[in-house]
């Protein structure tokens, strides 16, 4: 899966900043462009992994495939 990843500089921290603008508050740093890269690469990650579920007995979790 291919995301958008906006990059820039912070001089006061002398360090990148990253974000994805497709998901809403994954964003990393790092102190090059670089590390920061690989760093928003594991954020998307740790953003796409489902969270556990608790279910009322009469609720149902489905699996749907959607073409991307």
């Amino acid at each position: 899966m291919k995301f958008r990843i906006v990059t820039e500089y912070d001089s006061a921290t002398n360090r990148y900043a990253v974000y994805c603008p497709e998901l809403p508050g994954c964003c990393s740093a790092g102190d090059t462009e670089g590390e920061a890269l690989d760093n928003i690469k594991e954020g998307i990650s740790l953003y796409l992994e489902p969270a556990p579920v608790k279910l009322n007995p009469d609720e149902k979790i489905f699996e749907v495939e959607v073409p991307v």
